[in-house]
């Protein structure tokens, strides 16, 4: 598992520069349709602008593009803060990567054999994950 990690993590570095700009390479509407998965945990919203109403047993991810990991206001596993304060913020690349494994990539992110994180949802597809990337920054400030 390591080292199908380890590769996507690779592969992902290869695209970054493409993903630098800020542009989410994926279908904000499908993202849309994915995200309603992801609303019994998640909100999107800014201030009292609700885009989604949703859970709060995750943090609201609106404005999640490009913030530092285990910043907003929620109560991250030790190990999510531990990324952010290691620099973590919050990419295309990184993104799809935690959703679709959240334990094994803060393993990688951190070098800590044992970090977890809260969320216990994996999405199954890596498309699904593009695509729920794309619709938040859609929906989020403009950068």
């Amino acid at each position: 598992m390591k080292s199908y990690v380890t590769a996507t993590a690779a592969l992902f570095c290869l695209a970054a520069p493409a993903l630098a700009d800020g542009h989410a390479s994926g279908d904000p509407a499908a993202g849309e349709k994915a995200f309603k998965q992801c609303k019994s945990c998640h909100m999107v919203a800014d201030g009292d602008n609700v885009i989604v109403k949703g859970g709060k047993t995750g943090p609201n991810l609106y404005g999640v593009v490009g913030r530092t990991a285990g910043t907003a206001d929620f109560k991250y596993s030790k190990d999510v803060t531990a990324a952010g304060e290691g620099g973590l913020a919050w990419d295309e690349a990184s993104f799809v990567a935690f959703v679709q494994n959240p334990n094994d990539y803060l393993k990688e992110a951190t070098g800590n054999d044992k970090a977890r994180s809260k969320m216990t949802f994996k999405a199954r597809k890596e498309e699904d994950a593009v695509n729920i990337w794309a619709y938040l920054a859609s929906v989020g400030p403009e950068s």
